[in-house]
């Protein structure tokens, strides 16, 4: 076979042109630019390429062309005529001229040419398409120069565009190039203010334009000029690499270069654009008020050159009107303005530099120039006071072209003229960009193209960072001329410093990159370079309050640190506000950072601090230990060990030094006050500075401690201390130990007894107490109350200060004498026996009042009391007692005859002769009582009492019970639980029981616990605690141990339980549900007697249903009493659904069996199935596992020839069997249970059931099916395709009628599309269906007249087999099963019904057939989702 190529088949082809409709080009594509005044920028940008200087644009009305022809004439308009309103007054020609070389051969040339750009790689025109523009607004524009001219017409007013060309007659030098523009439509010119705006804008970076001048007819609306100034050649910041990532650009050097616009525009141009009142004119003529109309929003900045995609800001408000205005009066406004200029050489690979030739029909420069626009400060605040100065509320017109600070998107990219690139930076920038088409935006789809556009950007941003650093040195070099402080310490000059930090504001501002529009790719490659053109750790310059710094030596401001670190560069807090963009940026590149813990300890160890600033230091360190930083400690001892405090003046001479690390103490007035002309320790904070700060604040954060009472006495009692001067010294001055001794009195009840053991000890050693016989130590001194001797030293303070209070106590604490001691008294008493005891108690009561504490304790601590029971012992016949023993004051109790009646030790009161008789109130046993005498036995030992035997054992109870109001409500059965002291009755026994072992009722002595003593007095119930019942605690161990054997024990058993039901807590309900305490009937053969089952698997009898339950439940009853008990256990008035599931579980084929039968287990199933949702997670995971469901499946009468039965619809029986889910299939494709019946079991058809089932996991029929089709030869052309087609399609709107539940996949108005919806005729259509459940294969294979096929989200194909008549069940079927999301047999068989009958018949039987279609015609009814 001969092999066809590609070139074979051309050379026996023919040529033919192509062809292009140039009037729907140049309609649709070439003069839709995006944009405002997009025409007006393609002649500004020809002029600009054309080196004019100057521009001329016109706008001329109806009138004026008819009174001055095509003549630039002058004759004014008609006295009394008015001044036609801007915004209304249509025009009817645009005119523009610029001076610039005349036309040459080749500008015709390229002129009448599409797409051929200006070759000159210095014009900025590239495609070749910009004018045609023109277009947009004129059908025929008309252009002259050099004595010549060329007129474009549509030949024969069709789609091709010819050209008209000849000499001018009558030609003169006209050094002009006129471009004339009828307007296909008559409109106002474009908005006045904002034309003169963009013409502004439009001349900024024009190379060679210096003048643009605007005229309405005779009247000049505005002339802008431009001022260049002497550029000025820079250095090149160090440290900038000045090459691009790819090495294709070089910045080669830099200058700056002053440009002033000045703009020339009469009133009548700001009128046009602010609502007011029509005023009258002054002096030609009056506005005609039926011309003027509703002046609109006029556009901002942004749309004077941007698509319009870009943000809108609407003007301000307009002002108050003006009474009297001269419209034609000129506003001469100017801006001053700094050109950054970047000289850029280019190095391009040849393969470069050819593909951008083949884009852009230029060779690429070899050098070229980056330009940005830089407001500074000074200009930036002329400008807006310009603004404001302006009378007019629109603003200047100059307005968006100085400094956008706020990245508002008003700094734009231009490429020669203005696109709707923004820069995102404060200043327009200007350099040799690839557009795309429109000259709209930056190209950075194409491959060279962006890698070109890239590395131009690299140099924007390269040249931002070195206008940046050049503006930051000359602020370095003002500061160091004005602002920096001539001496340390010294404050800055107010004025001074806010120019300086307005200006570093300023810059950082307008170099803030802010995301740029439409592509922030822009703004992101500058930024990049902007930070990263810095080798070699570069620093980069910003402000702080040291001056100009690098930013990786600059702090962010810290309110917290300013007030003590004085010398590091901080970042202006004032700044923070409008900076705070490029303040993230510089921290994100890591600078700019925090102040850190060694900026901290940096300025503290290279100076000390004054009160203040310590005080500053400190209160920041407490702010941030509060917060927990790690390594808290090692902080603390570097911060404290660094800070150096001066306190007092150098010009007093007496400025002293203190280093923190000796601090440990400091002075906290509200607790502690000492005198402070006095010594004071060297590890107190001085006072100045603790007094700021909370006690607890320096105590947690800086671990220092308050400066205790006995500190101080430590210090001032230190020797090196007091004897340095006698002033105060505490042994020599009288009155400096007076101070001291009345110091501690103040604070001497709030001292903790170790520091008042500490000062006794230390003031102790020393005579500090002065006395009658001058200073003499404490131990030696004695109170006046003392002085029955008159030579023995009395404390006497100077001041006759009185010695009362705290000072008394001060000083008997200190060993200040007030009695006589009684270690005399003590020995006569033990040893002699010459004091009795009411003797020794009646001297003790004289001299109580002076009695010490340390005294009073030896007196209840020493054994000097003897017992009554001793005075009984053997007497001699002189009638002298033997010597007896003693005991401690609080070991005995008062002489009472009950005391002596319970055997409890008493006091001896009887003295020698016996005639002292004890009196409870006596001032002499109320004194015995302060020492500790028992006046009654406490709790534990009358009870333990009790518990002996009698007759004690009767007395000390009652005892107990007559007293329990007054003495022992203290006593509580828990509290004494292990005393058995209570009479009870146990196991017919009688003994002593515990308090918590005896109860009240005797019932509960047949379930073996002791009960109360029937004899036992009434009271004594209540006082000693005694419970009704046991604890359910205790209930619940009892039934544990020993649970009911028998029937009648636990009707017996549960009837008492029931009593106390309420008192058992859930926890232990749950407990008794799961015990084994019901006794049930045991029908086992092996079974010795009742079977024990918990309650919770017990029910109750007398159900619905107790035949079958009974097999499969234990049924109980034991009287209405004890299954009240049973049921709060858990036991139910009959089993659960789920409890009916449980046991099936257990055993599904038994439970079948006990059913009898399949119709009762579903009956069982069923009741199952509908209360499922209420069944627990684990009961339905365990259903999802087990073979609990009835499946069944088709068993042959007899075996059939597959070949001739392939559907299996020969007879057979039912075979039944319980089965796992997996195991079951729901029956969904009636089909596939004829052909696959006798391989598999199915599910009931129930909905109930396959509801169930199909919950538990069993799959549907059909999705277990798997369909294989093969056809014969297809029969083309078929007409029962067609009309099978048309029938399904008519009737599919009359089943969904009916059945508005049924959910589409498609639309009727997606299948009505042949494209979607195919029916395919073939010979044979045969389909094989497989079929796979858990290890069941099987496969049948059959013809069919019809069967419906989709693949993924395509074409619904319906294929019909030839050779037989179409049955219309199987149509129904297959495609239902494509169009819906649910399958039902039932509405198969509808679908089928209506496919096979006619109309008319579907009429007799009720339907409504034409209301129903036709409203599918109107589409009233959405029969589709």
């Amino acid at each position: 076979m001969t092999v066809i190529t590609k070139g074979t088949l051309w050379s026996s082809g023919h040529d033919e042109a192509v062809e292009v409709n140039q009037r729907a080009l140049i309609d649709k594509i070439l003069a839709r630019y995006s944009g405002e005044f997009a025409v007006f920028r393609e002649l500004l940008q020809n002029s600009d390429d054309a080196h004019s200087k100057a521009v001329e644009i016109r706008f001329k009305t109806g009138g004026y062309i008819n009174r001055n022809g095509s003549n630039e004439g002058q004759a004014p308009p008609p006295l009394g005529e008015r001044l036609p309103d801007l915004k209304t007054t249509l025009v009817y020609r645009w005119t523009f001229k610029n001076n610039g070389i005349i036309f040459r051969n080749e500008d015709w040339s390229r002129l009448k040419k599409i797409a051929e750009g200006n070759p000159d790689e210095e014009k900025i025109g590239a495609f070749g398409v910009g004018f045609y523009s023109l277009f947009s607004i004129t059908e025929e524009p008309f252009v002259t120069s050099g004595g010549q001219w060329m007129g474009f017409y549509w030949k024969d007013g069709k789609d091709q565009l010819f050209v008209r060309r000849g000499n001018l007659p009558n030609q003169t030098n006209d050094p002009w190039t006129t471009f004339e523009m009828d307007l296909r439509e008559p409109a106002p010119i474009p908005a006045a203010f904002d034309f003169i705006r963009f013409l502004i804008f439009s001349i900024t970076f024009m190379v060679h334009l210096r003048e643009v001048s605007v005229y309405f007819d005779d009247k000049r609306l505005a002339r802008l000029t431009k001022d260049v100034g002497i550029p000025k050649r820079l250095t090149i910041p160090r440290g900038l690499r000045p090459t691009s990532p790819r090495g294709l650009m070089n910045i080669e050097g830099l200058e700056s270069t002053p440009l002033r616009i000045t703009a020339e525009v009469i009133n009548w141009v700001y009128s046009s654009a602010i609502e007011r009142p029509k005023p009258e004119l002054s002096s030609l003529t009056e506005f005609d008020e039926s011309n003027t109309s509703e002046p609109g929003v006029f556009s901002s900045l942004f749309e004077l050159y941007g698509s319009g995609t870009t943000q809108q800001i609407t003007s301000p408000s307009p002002q108050p009107a003006i009474d009297e205005v001269d419209y034609l009066k000129v506003n001469r406004s100017d801006v001053m303005l700094t050109i950054f200029t970047a000289e850029v050489g280019v190095e391009l690979t040849q393969k470069m530099s050819a593909e951008l030739y083949r884009l852009t029909k230029k060779n690429p420069s070899r050098a070229l120039k980056y330009q940005l626009i830089y407001t500074g400060k000074d200009e930036y605040d002329a400008s807006k006071t310009a603004d404001d100065a302006q009378p007019y509320a629109i603003g200047s017109t100059f307005q968006g072209l100085r400094a956008d600070l706020d990245g508002s998107s008003s700094a734009r990219v231009f490429i020669g003229h203005a696109t709707a690139q923004t820069t995102g930076l404060g200043g327009h920038m200007a350099s040799r960009f690839i557009p795309t088409v429109e000259r709209e935006s930056i190209d950075f789809v194409g491959g060279n193209v962006a890698v070109w556009n890239k590395e131009l950007l690299f140099v924007g941003g390269f040249l931002a960072r070195a206008a940046y650093e050049l503006e930051m040195q000359d602020l370095n070099t003002y500061w160091d001329a004005s602002v920096a402080p001539k001496k340390p310490g010294e404050p800055l000059d107010p004025e001074l410093w806010k120019c300086f930090h307005d200006k570093a504001g300023h810059n950082l501002q307008f170099f803030t990159f802010h995301p740029s529009t439409p592509s922030s790719i822009v703004s992101s490659e500058m930024r990049f370079a902007f930070f990263h053109c810095a080798v070699g750790g570069q620093p980069f310059p910003v402000v702080s309050s040291a001056g100009i710094k690098s930013a990786f030596d600059v702090r962010m401001p810290d309110a917290g640190l300013s007030g003590f670190l004085r010398d590091l560069p901080v970042f202006p807090e004032e700044l923070l506000g409008s900076s705070k963009s490029m303040v993230a940026a510089l921290q994100e590149n890591g600078m700019l950072k925090d102040v850190t813990f060694v900026d901290v300890l940096k300025e503290l160890r290279e100076r000390p601090l004054s009160e203040g600033e310590m005080v500053a230091c400190l209160q920041w360190w407490i702010n941030t230990s509060e917060q927990g930083p790690t390594g808290i400690n090692d902080i603390r001892r570097k911060l404290l060990g660094a800070a150096v405090l001066t306190v007092g003046s150098s010009d007093t001479g007496n400025e002293r030094t203190i280093s923190l690390r000796r601090i440990r103490t400091f002075m906290n007035p509200r607790n502690v006050a000492v005198p402070m002309d006095g010594p004071l320790p060297d590890h107190l904070l001085p006072m100045g500075v603790s007094r700021k700060f909370e006690s607890t604040q320096l105590q947690e954060s800086l671990q220092w401690r308050e400066l205790t009472v006995l500190e101080w006495v430590q210090h001032i009692t230190g020797r090196a201390v007091y004897t340095r001067r006698n002033e105060f010294n505490i042994t020599k001055s009288p009155v400096w130990a007076g101070r001291v001794l009345r110091v501690l009195a103040r604070y001497w009840s709030t001292l903790p007894n170790g520091s008042r053991l500490s000062i006794v000890k230390l003031l102790g050693r020393l005579a500090c107490i002065p006395t009658s016989g001058g200073m003499m130590r404490p131990s030696k001194a004695y109170f006046s109350n003392a002085g029955i001797f008159h030579d023995i030293p009395v404390v006497n303070l100077p001041s006759r200060v009185k010695i009362k209070g705290n000072l008394r106590r001060v000083l008997v604490d200190m060993g200040v004498q007030e009695h006589v001691d009684l270690k005399i008294v003590f020995n006569q008493m033990t040893k002699t026996d010459d004091w009795t005891i009411p003797d020794l108690i009646r001297y003790l009561v004289s001299v109580q009042s002076t009695l010490r504490p340390a005294e009073a304790a030896r007196l209840r601590s020493t054994p000097a009391f003897p017992k009554e029971a001793t005075t009984q012992q053997t007497k001699d016949e002189g009638g002298i007692l033997g010597r007896v023993p003693r005991f401690k004051v609080t070991d005995l109790y008062e002489p009472l005859d009950v005391f002596r009646s319970l055997g409890l030790p008493i006091i001896d009161w009887w003295g020698k002769n016996g005639k002292h008789k004890w009196r409870s109130s006596s001032a002499e046993a109320k004194f015995l009582f302060d020492l500790g005498l028992r006046r009654y036995p406490p709790t534990k030992v009358i009870l333990g009492i009790a518990a002996k035997g009698e007759p004690q054992r009767t007395l000390a109870l009652n005892y107990f019970l007559d007293n329990h109001a007054e003495l022992y409500m203290d006593y509580t059965a828990y509290a004494h639980a292990k005393i058995a002291f209570i009479p009870a009755i146990h196991r017919d026994e009688e003994k002593l029981a515990k308090p918590l072992e005896v109860f009240l009722d005797p019932d509960w002595h047949s379930l073996g616990f002791p009960v109360l003593d029937p004899t036992l007095r009434q009271d004594a119930i209540v006082k000693l605690g005694i419970k009704e019942h046991p604890p359910t605690n205790r209930l619940v161990r009892h039934l544990r141990a020993s649970p009911p054997t028998t029937e009648a024990q636990a009707r017996e058993w549960f009837g008492f339980l029931t009593r106390c039901i309420l008192d058992f807590h859930a926890s232990e309900l749950a407990k008794l549900s799961a015990m084994h305490i019901v006794p049930t009937p045991d029908d086992s053969p092996k079974s010795t007697g009742p079977r024990l089952l918990p309650p919770n698997q017990c029910y109750f009898k007398g159900g619905s249903n107790d035949r079958l339950h009974s097999e499969l439940f234990a049924l109980v009853d034991f009287g209405v009493e004890a299954n009240r008990f049973l049921e709060a256990c858990g036991t139910k008035g009959e089993p659960s659904v789920e409890d009916i599931a449980l046991v099936l579980l257990k055993d599904p084929r038994r439970f079948f069996r006990l059913t009898e039968g399949k119709d009762n287990y579903l009956v069982e199933l069923r009741n199952i199935a509908r209360n499922s949702q209420s069944f627990s997670s684990d009961t339905l995971a365990k259903f999802k596992k087990a073979a609990i469901l009835i499946g069944s499946r088709r068993v042959r009468k007899w075996k059939s020839d597959k070949a001739t039965d392939p559907v299996g619809d020969g007879d057979g029986d039912l075979e039944y069997d319980l089965l796992a889910p997996n195991q079951v299939a729901i029956v969904d494709d009636m089909i596939a249970l004829q052909q696959f019946g006798e391989d598999i079991f199915c599910a009931p058809q129930e909905d109930i059931l396959e509801g169930f089932y199909r919950s538990l996991g069993c799959k549907q029929l059909g999705d277990l099916v798997r369909e294989e089709y093969q056809t014969t030869q297809e029969i083309y052309g078929d007409k029962m395709a067609q009309q099978v087609r048309s029938l399904i399609l008519e009737r599919l709107p009359l089943f969904l009628h009916e059945h508005t539940h049924a959910i589409t996949r498609v639309s009727l108005a997606w299948l009505n599309n042949e494209r979607n919806f195919v029916v395919r005729t073939f010979g044979r259509v045969m389909v094989t269906r497989n079929i796979n459940l858990t290890g069941i294969k099987s496969s049948k294979t059959i013809e069919r007249s019809a069967i419906a096929r989709r693949k993924g989200q395509g074409a619904i194909q319906l294929w019909l087999a030839g050779n037989m008549r179409v049955d219309m069940y199987e149509v129904a079927t297959s495609l239902h099963r494509l169009l819906f999301d649910t399958y039902k047999v039932n509405d198969a068989l509808l679908f089928m019904m209506l496919l096979s009958m006619d109309l008319r018949s579907l009429r007799r039987r009720g339907y409504n057939v034409d209301r129903i279609l036709k409203q599918h015609a109107r589409g009233s009814k959405p029969f589709f989702h």
